[in-house]
């Protein structure tokens, strides 16, 4: 008898732990709830993830930025964040690691995001006149006396980066077709910096982008005219040596398991961003463009075709 007490204390405390087991339980999954809300795609504590590729001065990139990131989400309601990363392959990448929802890249670092990650494409810039491609160009200083391809050989060379279709892809593949082997190869990460480096004498030759002139007004809109304002004369001092093939425009991908209503509602905000003054604006100053067009995946498979061509092995290029 004298352990009855005892035990009825102990069912007393068991039953009270229990409660307050089942209490608490209640009280986590009414905390908890909240923080799932949270996490949802377009909220604060997990925004839809915009990358940008440096392909001119990354300052310049994030304040066009800026402005569209508060037009996308005035627009879709979702809050939006914008990343402006070093190079094209960490746009690749972020794909792979689940950092990016949606990116503007160019026409490679989308085939590798694509064969890597399932990337789709769901736009593709418009430029100037409608153009819906463009192609490289290897550039060099008048003083140089380089006039054609064969002269590069044993020669210095700037490149955009390992990733740039028009920087580096095409102009190598170009050069190797050639049997043409520079003696120096760099890498200034963006298309202003590889006329800079031809401008100033620091390399031989470089590859950029090429745009043809204005048909109306003859106004240059390759990369030369990125730096116009700091070299007045760039036009008179570095000539195009070379083009390469035609490139389908950049492209606005997202990542493979995007929600259908989330990416319908970015689209079109992205196409009445484009249609605004202030849109056209920041768009022409981020990537020299006018808007946006339809795309396909399909779009793209005349550059797989030369790649394959023309450099067999694109990761092995990349490697190098």
């Amino acid at each position: 008898m004298e352990f009855q007490p005892y035990r009825r204390r102990q069912r007393l405390l068991r039953l009270a732990l229990l409660y307050g087991i089942i209490a608490l339980a209640g009280v986590v999954r009414l905390s908890v709830a909240p923080l799932l809300r949270e996490q949802e795609l377009g909220t604060a504590g997990r925004p839809i993830r915009l990358f940008l590729v440096p392909s001119v001065d990354a300052q310049k990139v994030t304040q066009s930025a800026a402005e569209l990131v508060r037009f996308l989400q005035e627009r879709t309601g979702y809050v939006v964040e914008a990343s402006v990363p070093t190079s094209y392959i960490t746009v690749v990448e972020a794909f792979g690691a689940g950092r990016a929802d949606i990116a503007a890249v160019n026409a490679f670092s989308y085939l590798l995001a694509h064969e890597r990650y399932g990337a789709r494409a769901v736009l593709r810039v418009v430029r100037r006149g409608g153009e819906l491609s463009y192609r490289g160009q290897i550039i060099a200083h008048v003083a140089s006396g380089i006039t054609t391809l064969r002269q590069l050989h044993g020669r210095r060379i700037a490149y955009v980066d390992p990733a740039s279709t028009s920087g580096y892809i095409l102009p190598k593949a170009l050069l190797e077709r050639e049997g043409i082997r520079p003696a120096e190869e760099v890498f200034a990460m963006r298309h202003d910096n590889v006329v800079t480096m031809v401008y100033q004498r620091q390399v031989d030759a470089g590859a950029t982008y090429y745009s043809p002139p204005d048909p109306h007004t003859g106004e240059i809109r390759d990369a030369r005219a990125r730096v116009l304002h700091q070299f007045p004369d760039v036009l008179e001092r570095v000539r195009i040596v070379a083009l390469t093939d035609s490139i389908p425009n950049d492209p606005i991908i997202v990542r493979a398991d995007l929600p259908e209503p989330v990416l319908e509602r970015l689209i079109q905000a992205l196409l009445e961003f484009a249609a605004t003054p202030q849109g056209k604006r920041a768009l022409y100053e981020i990537y020299s463009v006018e808007g946006f067009a339809p795309v396909h995946d399909r779009d793209y498979d005349g550059l797989r075709r030369l790649l394959r061509q023309y450099v067999g092995d694109v990761e092995r290029l990349l490697r190098q």
